[in-house]
């Protein structure tokens, strides 16, 4: 996987406006929710299940994620916790 420069430089030439690192402990759960604007990210560590519209999708170390804009989701950490790298359009929107 490229390092959190690298990826956030290409997070950057997309266009996302604030792009940060962020850490959840184990077995974090986020409840239903969506997002008015796009909202990306890497796991540089751990993983975390997405569940959209009745699809879970697992996403892991050194994969991204392209949350869908407007779909309700939630999710779940997974026992290691996650670090993850965020792009956001809108600030305070992931």
């Amino acid at each position: 996987m490229d390092n959190i420069k690298t990826l956030t430089e290409k997070l950057n030439s997309e266009g996302f406006k604030h792009i940060y690192e962020w850490t959840d402990k184990s077995n974090k759960e986020y409840s239903a929710h969506k997002h008015k604007d796009k909202v990306s990210f890497y796991v540089i560590d751990g993983d975390i299940v997405m569940d959209i519209e009745g699809k879970s999708i697992s996403i892991k170390k050194g994969e991204r994620f392209d949350v869908p804009v407007g779909k309700t989701h939630s999710a779940k950490v997974g026992k290691s916790g996650c670090h993850f790298l965020v792009g956001e359009m809108i600030n305070g929107d992931a």
